[in-house]
């Protein structure tokens, strides 16, 4: 069976007034196959490129609390979202912090699981 699904990028963006940026993860929904994930692989030299003084841990704990969130786990910091479709409209919508989405895109797939493996290995790796 084919899914349809969304995804965004997550982008490290150390500086929001220089616009540049690295992908650090991927989150991934598809309402018919009842999934939503996200993942991250955050690159200290990639990251000290674009920014020599960044606090990576804060950087690692924004990335952490996005895959929370995709997850379902609820905090304090974050929105109570029980449905996979508000959680995901919540994780893709623009913010102005040091990790941002980027533009929503979709699919089909078989795998959402896999799929997201494979958009992580294409865009963040």
């Amino acid at each position: 069976m084919s899914y349809d699904y969304q995804y965004v990028t997550l982008r490290l963006v150390p500086r929001v007034e220089r616009e540049e940026f690295v992908n650090v993860g991927v989150v991934l929904y598809s309402q018919e196959a009842e999934f939503l994930r996200g993942d991250f692989e955050l690159r200290e030299e990639r990251a000290r490129a674009l920014a020599p003084d960044l606090d990576l841990e804060a950087v690692r704990a924004s990335l952490e609390a996005v895959c929370r969130v995709a997850a379902g786990e609820h905090s304090p910091s974050t929105p109570r979202l029980d449905r996979l479709g508000p959680r995901f409209g919540w994780l893709s919508a623009p913010r102005s912090t040091i990790v941002q989405p980027g533009p929503v895109h979709g699919g089909t797939t078989e795998d959402p699981a896999a799929t997201l493996e494979h958009l992580m290995r294409i865009l963040v790796s």
